[in-house]
């Protein structure tokens, strides 16, 4: 059974980190859902937000192997978090594509319309993963042209 795992990991912020990290588990054969990087203020850090999915065994060797990274400071288990994501949608300015009906949709999954140029609408919102995944399918029935997702950012609750 593959079980959601959330990881951040405090490196130090230097070239060739993410690379490295990467690299651990292209080799390994592991995958990254999502990945998120940002400095940490104030500091020399960044921090990494990974998610994944494996069997407990695997998810242990995760951790046990970033652990062993040499710029890696910290790695931290997400249990008790807040985990957001963004998403941005451009949708065409149709007939049937109520900017009204837009908007609301958005509010409804804590999100805006952002800009109405000419010929598109363009859309963001920000939640958790499982309600972006929701809003995505909500919104195809206005034939988006384009969807950006983000990486999943969190922070332990503890």
């Amino acid at each position: 059974m593959k079980n959601r795992r959330t990881i951040s990991v405090i490196v130090l912020n230097e070239h060739s980190v993410l690379a490295r990290i990467s690299g651990l588990f292209a080799g390994r054969g592991y995958n990254i859902e999502s990945l998120t990087v940002a400095p940490v203020p104030n500091s020399e850090l960044s921090r990494l937000t990974i998610v994944t999915f494996g069997n407990e065994n695997i998810l242990e060797q995760i951790s046990k192997q970033l652990n062993k990274l040499i710029p890696v400071l910290k790695v931290i288990e997400h249990k008790d978090i807040i985990e957001k994501e963004m998403v941005l949608v451009r949708f065409p300015i149709e007939e049937n594509n109520c900017i009204t009906d837009i908007d609301t949709l958005c509010r409804v999954y804590n999100g805006q319309i952002l800009n109405v140029p000419e010929n598109y609408i363009v859309a963001m919102v920000a939640d958790s993963p499982a309600r972006i995944e929701n809003f995505i399918k909500a919104v195809k029935r206005y034939h988006p042209k384009d969807i950006v997702r983000s990486g999943v950012v969190a922070v332990e609750t503890n």
